[in-house]
Order: C-alpha cells, then sequence, then structure tokens
C-alpha cells in the first residue's frame, strides 16, 4: 500500500529515536557540566554539616566517626585537613599535611590570587571554591572555613576535565546512536508488522462487509485497543446480518401483501363480474315475467300463477346467493367468529340426513350410512353441518346412475374423515383444482337447473381453512367423493 501504516509507524520509530538521541546529545552539552558541578557542590556542604555535627557532640575522636567519615571521604574522593585553633593538625587524609595546611591558612588569611578562584557559595563560617592547581595542571573544588568549636578545616576535590568528559559522553550517545536507530528501524518494522496485522484482517473483514459478506470474524485475541475494535466489529457484522435479513424478510413480506393486495383488487374485479352475471339473469326474468302480468299478456288464471311462479322462484334463488355471498364474505375476512366446542359428530350427520329424507325420497336417491358408534370431535358444529350441506346438496343434485349416496365417518389416530359419495359422471380433472373457487361451475346448465351459485363449495374452502383442517374432492370410475377432516376429542 502506498501509504501503509507499517511504513508510517517504523519510520515515526526511527524519528522518535534519533530525536531521542540528539536531544540527548544536546542536553549533556548543555547541562552536564553545571550539573556535575552542582553535584559535587552537594557533596561537599553535605560532608562539611556531618564533620560539624560531629565536632558539636565531641564525636571527632571515636573510631565510630572515623570510620564513617573515611567513607564519606574515599566515595566521593575528598582530600581534607582538620586543625585546631593553635593550627595543629587533627585529621587529614593527604601525605604532605604541610601543602593543605598552607592552603588553608592562605585562603583563611586571604593570600590567594583571587583571578585564579571561582567563588561558588559563601557563607558566615565557610567559603566553597574552584581553583586551578599550576603545578598538577588539575582544577579543585574546594571549601574551607571554620567549624561551630573553632576548629579549621579544608575539603579538596578534583573537578575531571568536565569537557572532555561531556566530548566523550556524546561521541559514545552517537555510536550508541546510530546502532539504536538501526535497531529501532529493524525492530520498527517488525513491531509495526506485528500491528498492522490485525489492523489488515480488520480492513479485509470490512471490505467483505461491504459487499454485504457477514461470514468472515475478527479472531485475534489479544486484550488490546485493536482486539476490542475486532469484537465490535464482530457485532456490528452480526448485527448488519440480522438487519438485513430483517428488511429482507420484511421486503418479501411487502411484496407478498402487494401480491396479495392485487390479488384482492383482481377477486374483487372478478367478484363484481361474477355478481353481476348471476344477478343478470334472474333479474331479466323477474322483469320480463313482471312486465308481462302488467301489461296481461296472458289473462287466464293459470299463466298468472305461472308467471308469479317463475318470479318468486327466480327471487328466492337471488335470496339464496346473496345470503351464501354474506356468509363467505365474513368468512374470508375473520368476521365469522369460530366457537370450538365438543360434539358428536355422527349424530349431526344422521339428524342432517333424516331432515333432508324427503327431497331424496322425491328424487328416488339412496342414502347409504353405517351404523358408528358416538364419535366426538372438536369443531364449530354450526360451521361443519354448513361444510356437511354443502356436500350433501351438491351429490343430491349431481348423483345420477344408481342414484346413490353414501356417507362415511372413519376415525384413524387423533382425527375423523367425513366422507360424501355420490354416482355419477366424474368430475374432468382440468376442472378439480378450480372447484373451490367463488361461481365456478363445472356444468352451468346443470347448475342454472338446480339454481346453484357456485359459492357452496368456496364457502367450505373458507370455513375449512379458518379451522386449519384438510378437504379435498376424489375421482371414481362411477362416482364422486368429497372429504373433509376434523381433530377427534
Amino acid at each position: 500500500m502506498k501509504y501503509s501504516i507499517k511504513k508510517q509507524f517504523a519510520c515515526v520509530l526511527c524519528i522518535l529515536m534519533v530525536v531521542t538521541i540528539l536531544l540527548c546529545w544536546f542536553i549533556n552539552s548543555t547541562f552536564l557540566e553545571d550539573y556535575y558541578v552542582k553535584n559535587k557542590q552537594k557533596v561537599l556542604m553535605n560532608t562539611y554539616n556531618y564533620l560539624n555535627d560531629a565536632s558539636n557532640e565531641n564525636k571527632i575522636s571515636t573510631d565510630e566517626f572515623d570510620i564513617e567519615f573515611q567513607k564519606i571521604c574515599g566515595r566521593n574522593n575528598i582530600g581534607y585537613i582538620l586543625l585546631d585553633a593553635e593550627t595543629q593538625t587533627i585529621k587529614t587524609s593527604a601525605d604532605d599535611r604541610e601543602m593543605l595546611s598552607r592552603k588553608l591558612l592562605n585562603n583563611l588569611f586571604g593570600q590567594v590570587d583571587a583571578d585564579n578562584i571561582q567563588i561558588l557559595d559563601k557563607g558566615d563560617n565557610y567559603e566553597i571554591i574552584i581553583t586551578y592547581d599550576e603545578r598538577i595542571k588539575t582544577e579543585f573544588m574546594e571549601m574551607w572555613g571554620v567549624l561551630d568549636n573553632g576548629n579549621l578545616f579544608l575539603f579538596q576535590n578534583p573537578l575531571e576535565s568536565i569537557t572532555e568528559s561531556v566530548k566523550l559522553a556524546n561521541r559514545f550517545l552517537a555510536y550508541v546512536g546510530v546502532l539504536g536507530a538501526l535497531f529501532s528501524a529493524v525492530a520498527g518494522f517488525w513491531i509495526s508488522g506485528k500491528i498492522a496485522k490485525p489492523i489488515m484482517e480488520l480492513t479485509q473483514i470490512s471490505e467483505r462487509m461491504i459487499h454485504l459478506d457477514f461470514e468472515a470474524k475478527y479472531t485475534g485475541n489479544s486484550k488490546t485497543e485493536l482486539a476490542l475494535l475486532g469484537h465490535n466489529i464482530n457485532e456490528l457484522s452480526c448485527t448488519l446480518e440480522k438487519t438485513i435479513s430483517e428488511l429482507k424478510t420484511a421486503n418479501a413480506e411487502l411484496q407478498r401483501d402487494i401480491e396479495k393486495k392485487n390479488e384482492i383488487d383482481e377477486m374483487r374485479k372478478e367478484f363484481l363480474s361474477n355478481v353481476s352475471h348471476e344477478l343478470k339473469t334472474p333479474i331479466a326474468l323477474i322483469q320480463g315475467y313482471a312486465e308481462g302480468l302488467k301489461e296481461g299478456v296472458n289473462d287466464d288464471a293459470e299463466s298468472r300463477n305461472f308467471y308469479c311462479d317463475v318470479i318468486i322462484d327466480e327471487s328466492a334463488k337471488m335470496n339464496t346467493m346473496v345470503k351464501k355471498l354474506l356468509t363467505l364474505n365474513q368468512l374470508e375476512f375473520g368476521n365469522d367468529a369460530i366457537t370450538m366446542e365438543r360434539f358428536d359428530i355422527v349424530a349431526m350427520i344422521r339428524n342432517y340426513i333424516q331432515s333432508s329424507e324427503i327431497l331424496t325420497k322425491q328424487k328416488e336417491i339412496s342414502v347409504r350410512m353405517d351404523e358408528y358408534d358416538p364419535i366426538y370431535v372438536w369443531a364449530d358444529e354450526f360451521k361443519v353441518q354448513e361444510v356437511f350441506m354443502n356436500y350433501f346438496s351438491n351429490a343430491i343434485n349431481y348423483v345420477s346412475g344408481e342414484n346413490i349416496i353414501d356417507v362415511k365417518v372413519c376415525s384413524y389416530e387423533d382425527k375423523v374423515r367425513i366422507s360424501v359419495f355420490n354416482t355419477g359422471n366424474p368430475i374432468p380433472e382440468e376442472c378439480i383444482e378450480h372447484l373451490f373457487e367463488k361461481f365456478y361451475k363445472v356444468d352451468k346448465a346443470r347448475t342454472r337447473e338446480y339454481g346453484g351459485s357456485g359459492i357452496g363449495l368456496s364457502i367450505v374452502k373458507a370455513i375449512m381453512d379458518s379451522l386449519g383442517k384438510e378437504y379435498g374432492v376424489i375421482n371414481y370410475d362411477n362416482g364422486v367423493e368429497f372429504w373433509f377432516e376434523l381433530e377427534m376429542a
């Protein structure tokens, strides 16, 4: 990549390393010498305080003081001399005590060259200076003065060449800096590669998410912010997948709703067309015969009675069709509540067959039904009776040949199947799938003959769909069987 974070991170590490080394070099060159002098001055001041406290407590002559004082002076490379009021030597670290004693007295009486000394600090009883010894070509930091008990002291601490030390330190720092820069470059590329790897993985995951591929998941198990980001991206991926799935589902449902609406519109148009067609004939007949009566086409009583019978018959057919349409409308739109109850389906069927006995005898129809023990079912008794009535009415209207209607009630597992068979001509196979559609008629002339409207089986379909049970029709060589199932109680 042109702007790879791996390269950027490695470059930033190298730059930081170089800047750090340059900063250290600048600080060394500028402040190291002053810091060194301040530190030496502090050491001398602490040594003076320790010596003065010991002299006030009369501990100077003790072995314990000697040991500790020698440690302090040895550790800090301090030469010293301690004189009493008569300038007699009490303690000294130098072999040439005369030289230190003379230097102390010269400082005390001001017999030193002011041009060769630099005063660093001056108190009531002491003075700290830097002086240069021409004899040995060495700089010393000296502290001299008077203790609280009147004794005289001189501390002498050689100062190494600060300038040379700074140069040496900076040279060493330059060598270390070059090696450090090379090491930081290599380490930077390696570390940046480790850091960039999960970032590249997250980049690839996000790129796949752009194309709605949510299978890829971040698998890193570190405890860093990148792992938290990866976890959040995984959560985001799951959320997006779920949301898109819900949107697709909602879109599919919306599409189905649109299709259903279009289907309902088509059904409404078809319904209006069918109703208009079905009502057109009886209305025309009623209108024609009513006009004939009004104009007195036949004056005899028999003709008038015939005209009136036709009008009454057509009016009854229209009334029946309208009632069935209202029933079907309530069923299809769920306005007719279902009342589930336990009842004997065998008793209900026998009662209906008995009530239809006059009609079946008039048409010389033989109705057969075996003897059954009571069989109880869960359903809406009124609606189930409506289903059986439509099946039985169709059987009466279409029975032919041997004129037999066979009613069966078969139970198996937790279901009961009720079937109505009538002898006659089988239904054409191409018509079977349309039987339960509104206004569909297999034989329009035959249907017209008995006053059928093509709505009865549509009512059966609506009732059985509301109950959530199976129904259907079976063709035989010698007739047709309609059936439906109920839940056994």
